[in-house]
């Protein structure tokens, strides 16, 4: 049997496309997922050219799980849930049951999608210092991570300021929590025990001086593409050390997604949804989050699986 998937092929606009590949069969710790709406990522768009072509893309998707795991863990088949695993844009994913996560009832599928990588890189970054009353720095937090980023950290406790590319890409981020929204770092005053950083090259570079006696910056997006240059000397200081992280933690997503989808189902994060279509306008929407024309998330409606379908 056959689905159809997105797939990279650097002839295709922004180097992605659906066709029909073989229907992934699940080891014994993965789910077999129907899927109903995924989640499109700026970095998976921007580097799929350089993936082979014919690599199923995505790792964020939410639906209906179809086989439940052979060894009994994770979910009951029927259960609703979204889960974060290679190949995900896909009319069915096999993903490992730690990397997938119940969705309540007072969570819309859709809005689920949205929430791995972004919502748990987030999370994670924000969990390596402690928050509460302590200033944190957002750059980018117009993005995906940035805006989920804003609400976890103003749930924390601390005070937060939000950076962006434009005055019109701040709007709607004093609600989220952020206590200032400015434009880039010029102007800011104080200093920042964290600083998450989605932005890189130069605006990273400026970041670091903002960084209080044993703060850290948390280095999570390029979004730049440009290099960080730093000047000699800059990086030396008197007084507890400051460092710069960089993050790449996607194991067990599993209790992080619960986390966060408890939270969505309480009213206390919103997955902020920019741009929401189907998954025929793949292009469209790619373009559009290359182009930063998406304020958060882009999600996209994915055609069921039908046993019958051409392929079959």
């Amino acid at each position: 049997m056959t689905v159809r998937a997105v797939v990279t092929d650097p002839r295709a606009r922004a180097a992605l496309r659906i066709a029909e590949v073989a229907d992934p069969e699940p080891r014994p710790g993965q789910v077999l997922i129907d899927v109903r709406h995924i989640s499109l990522n700026r970095g998976e768009v921007a580097f799929a050219g350089s993936l082979p072509p014919g690599t199923v893309s995505g790792y964020d998707a939410s639906g209906v799980v179809a086989r439940a795991a052979a060894d009994g863990s994770g979910p009951a088949e029927g259960t609703r849930v979204v889960a974060f695993g290679p190949g995900a844009w896909a009319q069915r994913v096999a993903v490992d049951t730690d990397a997938v996560a119940e969705v309540p009832d007072a969570v819309d599928l859709a809005h689920a999608a949205a929430l791995p990588m972004a919502g748990v890189t987030a999370l994670r970054a924000l969990r390596t210092r402690p928050i509460l009353g302590r200033r944190v720095l957002v750059t980018g937090a117009a993005g995906g991570i940035g805006r989920f980023a804003v609400q976890l950290a103003a749930l924390g406790g601390a005070h937060v300021v939000a950076s962006v590319g434009s005055a019109a890409r701040g709007e709607g981020l004093t609600g989220l929590g952020a206590r200032e929204v400015v434009v880039g770092l010029d102007g800011i005053d104080g200093s920042f025990d964290l600083i998450l950083d989605n932005v890189g090259g130069a605006q990273l570079v400026a970041a670091w001086p903002l960084l209080a006696p044993g703060g850290d910056l948390q280095s999570i997006g390029w979004a730049s593409e440009e290099p960080a240059v730093f000047a000699p000397g800059s990086l030396f200081f008197l007084g507890r050390s400051r460092t710069i992280s960089t993050f790449g933690d996607a194991t067990a997503f599993g209790p992080d997604l619960a986390t966060l989808l408890g939270l969505a189902a309480e009213g206390r994060l919103s997955a902020e949804i920019g741009l929401r279509d189907t998954w025929e306008r793949l292009a469209e929407a790619a373009e559009a989050l290359l182009g930063r024309q998406v304020a958060g998330k882009a999600v996209l409606d994915v055609e069921p699986w039908r046993a019958g379908q051409s392929g079959a």
